[in-house]
């Protein structure tokens, strides 16, 4: 692949090849390996998951872990894939800004939690953030999306 670039510019694929696919691709695998191994971990130990739900007194603990599964797990494959990318993306940037809201807010917790709590919290909302570009540019030519 041929790469051009001026000054100040990023630099743009010349042939079918293109950067911005590679790193699409890149960008939904580094993403995909935050939720694929929390929703399957979710899975191995439910009820652990269920607990830690129930302590941050969520109602429908239950019903709450099987939605954090479903999410982290089958909608991060979505994304991995690029299948259906742009609604994956929004479903787990949801999912990711109210994790944040539930289990990271830092506003009502004790000053030796604050800091852990709202790098955690502003952390989601990065990921958040990655997640809207993928919803507002797609999965990239890479992904079950463009086939």
């Amino acid at each position: 692949m041929a790469i051009s670039a001026t000054a100040g510019s990023m630099p743009t694929a010349t042939t079918s090849g293109s950067l911005q696919d590679t790193l699409a691709l890149i960008g939904r695998i580094l993403i995909a390996v935050l939720f694929v191994p929390a929703g399957f971990n979710k899975l191995m130990g439910f009820a652990g998951t269920v607990g830690y739900i129930s302590s941050a007194g969520l109602p429908l603990p239950q019903v709450g872990a099987a939605i954090a599964v479903a999410v982290e797990l089958g909608v991060g494959l979505m994304l991995l894939a690029g299948f259906k990318t742009r609604i994956a993306a929004i479903v787990l940037a949801v999912f990711t800004v109210a994790a944040g809201l539930f289990f990271h807010n830092f506003w009502a917790m004790a000053a030796d939690k604050v800091y852990v709590n709202q790098l955690m919290f502003m952390k989601n909302l990065a990921i958040a953030g990655g997640l809207l570009a993928f919803a507002a540019l797609g999965a990239g030519r890479f992904s079950v999306d463009k086939r």
